[in-house]
Order: structure tokens, then sequence, then C-alpha cells
């Protein structure tokens, strides 16, 4: 869906494919009218955005094919389907029984993280439609925090000088602009926007900055405003907005609490947990079962948020509750102003498959309805700020 800002431009609503399983473009495909067809026709929209998640095997085959990459391009155009943004994060097997930290590689100290982001913005060069100049992919924030030694940061340098060479060879070969934007998360090399401004200290920035995922942000216990304004100053873009919230705890000292919880400790995701602490800090596990039952569990004096992407339309179940506030404040930083800080919004609540029994969906129309549900919810919202949707 597209949005037209006050201030002149326009935005792009979409959402992650990164919720379906495929790894190979047969799938990839098939899946687009399993899921993202009855999508577009539930919100009524002749025209749907779909940030295509592409694993490394099936990025290096379209890659390596133009034609593959054009009939994939039509495919998307015969259903009422575009793509303008690719979600780099995962490399591969984002739905095996377990991920956990294997999401964080490889990271970007390895070349194979290179030559997998460069396929994906040529891949994205193409597949922009014919109206749309420019394109974003989110990666990793350079790796997850450990190790991380002086070569591991070198080498990263060195690849993201080279990604952004690459960028600016794709641009001059396609005419098309496409921008990589390294996404904060806790417990990753960058957690905070802070830190990964100072990470791209040197960079080239007309073509690498940030993607701000709004879960990340409230975790991080970041103000969303207050973050915005550093990019802002600081020169560094935001290419990309993931809309998406976490799960929070208020009480999780409560027993009731403690036991609305542990069905989301599931072992697939990682889910860094967050406490606050008096005087700014915070506490932190690496994951939700090691906050509620580890050696070292969080002692729950403040209220919990949870790395778990739960969707935007409908709260959890009392007693938990949702960042979604902190959403709405990132969508307000980013376009309650004179102008869109950002063009694209992809929704990404990968999680559908991992929700508690009871509140995950069992059919395929079930998924389509939330995830059009979440699509509707994020399109009133910027409605509320003054954006006008395209009806053409």
């Amino acid at each position: 869906m597209r949005f037209r800002h006050p201030g002149g431009s326009t935005v792009h609503l979409s959402y992650g494919t990164n919720v379906h399983p495929a790894e190979d473009l047969a799938g990839i495909t098939t899946q687009l009218g399993q899921y993202a067809v009855p999508v577009r026709e539930r919100l009524g929209t002749n025209r749907l955005g779909v940030g295509l998640w592409l694993p490394a095997d099936a990025a290096a085959g379209l890659a390596a094919d133009p034609a593959a990459t054009a009939r994939l391009r039509a495919g998307l155009r015969a259903r009422g389907l575009e793509t303008v943004t690719l979600n780099g994060f995962p490399y591969r097997s984002f739905h095996a029984p377990v991920v956990k930290r294997a999401v964080y590689t490889p990271d970007w100290s390895e070349p194979a993280r290179l030559a997998y982001t460069l396929s994906l913005a040529r891949i994205l060069a193409a597949l922009l439609p014919d109206d749309v100049e420019g394109g974003s992919v989110s990666t990793l924030p350079w790796a997850w925090r450990e190790p991380w030694l002086v070569e591991h940061r070198d080498r990263a340098r060195r690849h993201l000088d080279s990604l952004a060479s690459g960028l600016k060879d794709i641009r001059a070969e396609t005419g098309r602009m496409i921008r990589v934007g390294l996404e904060p998360e806790p417990g990753c090399v960058a957690e905070t926007v802070s830190q990964a401004v100072d990470g791209l200290i040197g960079t080239d920035s007309a073509h690498v900055g940030l993607c701000l995922d709004a879960c990340h942000l409230a975790v991080a216990h970041e103000d969303p405003a207050t973050a915005v304004a550093h990019l802002q100053s600081s020169g560094i873009p935001v290419v990309k907005l993931q809309a998406s919230a976490a799960l929070q705890a208020d009480d999780p000292s409560h027993p009731a609490v403690r036991s609305a919880l542990r069905p989301f400790a599931e072992p697939r995701f990682l889910h860094q947990t967050r406490e606050a602490v008096p005087g700014g800090g915070l506490l932190a596990a690496d994951d939700l079962g090691e906050a509620l039952d580890g050696p070292a569990p969080l002692p729950g004096r403040a209220p919990w948020r949870v790395h778990y992407h739960v969707p935007l339309h409908a709260r959890p179940e009392p007693p938990l509750t949702s960042t979604r506030p902190v959403l709405m404040q990132t969508l307000g930083a980013l376009f309650g102003g004179e102008r869109a800080i950002t063009s694209h919004v992809e929704v990404e609540t990968y999680t559908w498959s991992v929700l508690p029994e009871g509140q995950r969906p069992n059919t395929e129309n079930g998924l389509s309805a939330g995830i059009a549900a979440e699509l509707d919810w994020a399109r009133d919202r910027l409605g509320d700020l003054g954006l006008k949707e395209h009806t053409s």
C-alpha cells in the first residue's frame, strides 16, 4: 500500500514475508498466492507491498539469473503485489526448529554476509516497480555481541565499505538507489541507536543507514523521538521502519504474570528480556526462559520488555500487554512532522507460528486474516498522522 505524506513524499507500507517458512523460489512464489493475495483482498486494496525474505540460496540463484528475477517481478505484479524492501537479516533456515543465535550468522565480519547483501540489493533493483526509484534492505547490526574482537570489527568495516561501493555500482548500472539499514537489536554489537551511530561514523551515509525496529527500541528502553532526533543530527538515514511491538509484563514478580509468560518462552527464536532499574540502567537476560528460571533470573521488581514480536492490532491476553504505545510514538516521530523521515514501513510480526496455543492461527485463512488486521491497524495509524492512502 502507498500513502501520500502531507509533505508530498510517498510512504510504502508492506508486511514482511519472513513470517512464511519457504526456503526456495518455488515455495516463496507459492506462498505469495497462499497468503499475500488473500491479505490484499481482505484489505480491499489493488496493490499490496510485500517485504520479501529471500534466503541465501534463493538469493544466489536469483542474482545469477536475471530472467528468473524478471519472472518473479512479473508474478508479483500479476498478483497485485509490489516489493520495495527486502529483509536481509536472517540468512537461511529462519523457521528451523531452533534458530536462536544462529540468526546472527554469518555476521558482518564474514564475506558471506557481504555477498548475500549485495545479491539482495541487485535483486531488489530489478524488482522495484517502474515508478519507484529507491529500495531498502535491512540487515543485522554487525553481529551478536560476542565474540567481537578488534579483527572482527576491522573486517566488518572493510565489508561495509565494500557494500557501499557495490551499492554505488548498482545505482550507476540500473539507475536504482538501494540503501541498506543496520538494525539495532538487544544483545548485539549495536543494541541501541546511539551505539549504531557510533559504529557508522565514516561509513557512506548515502547508501548505508539504520533500520529502526520499534520492538527493539522498546526492549532497549529507548525514547523514539530522542532516537530519531539523534539520527537526524548525525546525518544517518532511517532507510526503513519495522513496525513491531514487544511483549510487556508490568508485574513480572506476580505468580499469575509469570505463569502467563512461560508459554512465550518457546524454543525457536531468541527472546531477549530487559528490566529497567533506578537511574536508567537495564538488567538483561538473553532469553525469556533465562529471565524466568535461569541461574541468574531477573528480579522482577520493574516491568519486563521481551523481544517477542506480538501482533500489532490485538493486545496480548491479560495480565500481559505490549509496547504498542512505543510503536505509536515511533510512527509519530517519523511521520508526524512536516516531512516523512523514511519512506518504507514494514510490519514484521514473524512470530505468528510460535504464539502460545490458543493465540496462534491454525489455518492459512487465519494467518492471512491476522496479517491483514495488522496492516489495517497500521493503515489507520498512518491516516491519523495525516497520510492519505493511494487508491489507484
